[in-house]
């Protein structure tokens, strides 16, 4: 192997895999990445509708989002922005087209395609550092209170600390479908509290 070709080896290893999979469903519609994608960012996507006002739209913001990396990804460009970056990117103009949508908001404007790759720091964690401090705001953390210590315990392990559900469920020493039960309620009390609060 030549210098040059150890060298893309070795950058190619420290890649951002979600990036990589972005990669393979813009290039070749690869299914299989694009599952993967979807296991990983629905539920970060889901929460983050529940923690910015659109807990009843937050499946369709999901849908919304996977339907617009699909179409899109074959734009994606490693070298300028993480994946979750570029993600939450097309998340956040979706909630806000949702939003003018529903005649609830026009102060926000979307960012345009070529401002996406200005957002700083190509980190993975940095989006995810930002769900952080969504999930830090006083009205989520109100919101809590309200569920069963049971239900609290999975979603934090589920949207807080990015565990999957089998995961969890190893932790815990529970079965996958309780996990995926509970999570579900609490979701769904939450959503309830949300709206009652005009979240």
């Amino acid at each position: 192997m030549s210098t040059l070709e150890q060298t893309t080896t070795r950058s190619e290893g420290h890649r951002d895999p979600w990036g990589v999979k972005l990669e393979r469903v813009g290039k070749h519609q690869d299914r299989e990445a694009y599952r993967l994608l979807f296991e990983h960012f629905a539920p970060q996507i889901k929460y983050y509708a529940i923690a910015n006002g659109i807990a009843s739209h937050a499946e369709e913001l999901v849908q919304e989002v996977f339907v617009s990396i699909w179409r899109k990804s074959s734009l994606y460009d490693w070298r300028k922005a993480a994946a979750s970056t570029w993600i939450f990117t097309i998340a956040r103009n979706q909630r806000i087209d949702m939003l003018r949508k529903m005649q609830r908001t026009s102060a926000e404007i979307s960012v345009e395609t070529e401002d996406l790759w200005q957002i700083p720091g190509e980190n993975e964690e940095e989006p995810v550092t930002a769900l952080h401090r969504l999930v830090s705001e006083r009205r989520i953390r109100d919101s809590l209170k309200h569920l069963p210590e049971e239900q609290v315990t999975v979603i934090a392990k589920v949207y807080m600390e990015h565990k999957s559900h089998q995961a969890v469920a190893d932790e815990l020493n529970i079965p996958l479908g309780t996990v995926k039960s509970r999570v579900r309620l609490a979701l769904n009390k939450l959503k309830v509290i949300l709206q009652d609060e005009n979240v």
